[in-house]
């Protein structure tokens, strides 16, 4: 097996011809083959000014087709290519590993086979939900979740921190072959999240820019009407935090009698060097 084929998944930004960092650029411009999966068809052609080789990935999805057997399909044209000594780039919109098997199934497999892969990471949609709705993950926390795992699974919401909600438009959907589930399961996912926030909680239905000429979607909707909201697949919803941090007065006091005793063998330490120091001086007196 010809082992001097190489892969790299890159990512491109969300908004065309914005995002390109220069390294994932040169991954581009110096493959072979660059295979793409992108937001938009005008995205494509802009690739293709970049290099000549351009194969789209977009055919390989289909309504009623198995998003896993997608993602097999994609790593198979992907290593297809690198195992015949190719150096192949795979071309992702936002960020290549974030909500993205392929790149990191593909990544894995070339590793596994001895070849040589790298992931060259890109703005993704979360990094352009923090410019545009003006938050900062760090201030309150900020707790992310795929819809459907969130239903599929027992998970811990945190309603003092930020929740972002990720593919809403498919949530409850078990047979990863839809592109939008009803509105009857987009209610079950609201029952979920009342059981943490009340009905008329603040939503905010979010998609990134993928053109220069585009604006972003910033529109806010009660909790209650979800499902009437007209979610798409690039739909992230955003729920702010339903109540304030709550103070941890045990660990508040465990940390306050810490710093306390600390303070205490400082100063009896202090003490003692003030001490040494003056027999010192007195033993230094008493040397003829």
């Amino acid at each position: 097996m010809d082992t001097t084929g190489s892969l790299a998944c890159v990512g491109l930004g969300m908004t065309l011809g914005a995002h390109l960092s220069p390294r994932a650029r040169s991954h581009i411009e110096t493959a072979d083959v660059v295979f793409a999966a992108v937001s938009d068809p005008v995205v494509e052609l802009w690739l293709q000014q970049m290099h000549p080789d351009v194969r789209s990935l977009q055919p390989l999805y289909a309504e009623g087709k198995s998003r896993h057997d997608t993602y097999r399909e994609m790593v198979e044209a992907l290593l297809c290519e690198v195992r015949a000594g190719r150096r192949v780039c795979g071309a992702f919109y936002g960020h290549p590993g974030v909500f993205a098997q392929a790149p990191h199934r593909a990544i894995a497999q070339a590793r596994a086979e001895g070849f040589e892969a790298v992931m060259e990471p890109g703005i993704s949609a979360e990094d352009c939900l923090y410019a545009d709705l003006g938050i900062d993950p760090g201030t309150v926390g900020c707790q992310h979740f795929e819809a459907s795992q969130l239903m599929f699974y027992r998970r811990r919401i945190d309603p003092s921190a930020y929740l972002v909600v990720w593919q809403a438009a498919i949530a409850g959907d078990r047979s990863f072959r839809r592109f939008l589930t009803s509105s009857a399961h987009q209610q079950l996912l609201v029952d979920l999240l009342a059981e943490d926030y009340p009905l008329d909680h603040p939503c905010t239905l979010y998609e990134a820019a993928t053109l220069p000429i585009q604006a972003a979607r910033i529109e806010v909707v009660p909790l209650r009407d979800l499902p009437r909201s007209g979610l798409r697949l690039q739909t992230t919803v955003v729920l702010p935090p339903g109540r304030v941090l709550q103070p941890n007065e045990d660990m508040l006091a465990r940390l306050a009698a810490l710093e306390a005793s600390d303070r205490s063998t400082r100063s009896t330490q202090n003490r003692s060097t003030t001490t040494t120091r003056g027999n010192t001086d007195v033993e230094r007196d008493l040397v003829p």
